[in-house]
């Protein structure tokens, strides 16, 4: 049994609204889950053909800040935004701030990414291998910042954190990066991954899984052919 509470949330743009989930029995009972949803969407238009492309009287569900906070992107600064209880905590971000200033600790973490500016990754040869280009949505925000250090960082992230990668979530970090940089995240400017993405990056995989497959293949037979030529030379002989 779950108690379902909803309610509007002035904090965030009219019609959103904030759902609170009381869980009645289990282990957990007492406990709650809150989730936002957008304002309906009941006729939403495609201008080319004229027809109903939506259909959502609940508007669309969101479990997490920074899932909330890449659907508006620039629209609202969610920085100080407290999501279990969906009121706006500037106090609360001004002890961060001050935290920040005052620890030098904190400070260094949000450049660490420039301990991996100049290096590059070679082949056997010791040849520099050439850097992949990144997609037009992955963009480096913050001082001093490449393309290159940027796909070092991202890799970086997603072999050590646990924690979905989601880039800079709040807009002004570009504006102070020394005072609102998320030193957990990548330096650039948030982002998301479509499933089209995924499927795209699936296939180039299974493409090159089919070519090292094939390149192992042949390089077996061509093994093979030599091993059979010498047996017969030293037959002959």
């Amino acid at each position: 049994m779950m108690e379902k509470k909803r309610s509007d949330c002035p904090a965030l743009p009219p019609g959103w609204k904030k759902e609170e989930v009381i869980r009645k029995s289990g282990l957990s009972a007492g406990k709650s889950d809150v989730y936002y949803y957008s304002p309906p969407t009941l006729w939403k238009r495609n201008p080319k053909k004229e027809k109903k492309i939506s259909n959502d009287p609940s508007g669309k569900k969101f479990r997490s800040k920074p899932q909330l906070s890449r659907y508006l992107g620039n629209k609202v600064d969610l920085g100080c935004f407290d999501f279990r209880t969906g009121k706006m905590m500037p106090g609360k971000l001004h002890k961060n701030k001050q935290r920040l200033r005052h620890d030098p600790l904190s400070l260094a973490k949000l450049f660490w990414e420039r301990r991996l500016k100049g290096l590059h990754s070679s082949d056997v040869t010791e040849e520099v291998l050439r850097t992949m280009d990144l997609p037009k949505g992955l963009q480096s925000v913050g001082p001093d910042s490449s393309d290159h250090t940027l796909l070092s960082a991202i890799a970086s992230a997603l072999h050590m954190s646990s924690t979905p990668i989601t880039g800079q979530t709040t807009v002004a970090a570009e504006k102070n990066p020394a005072i609102w940089l998320n030193a957990s995240q990548p330096l650039c400017r948030a982002f998301t991954v479509t499933d089209e993405q995924i499927r795209e990056q699936e296939l180039k995989v299974y493409q090159a899984r089919r070519s090292l497959e094939d390149a192992l293949m042949a390089d077996g037979l061509a093994r093979a052919a030599e091993n059979t030529r010498e047996q017969l030379e030293g037959k002959t002989a």
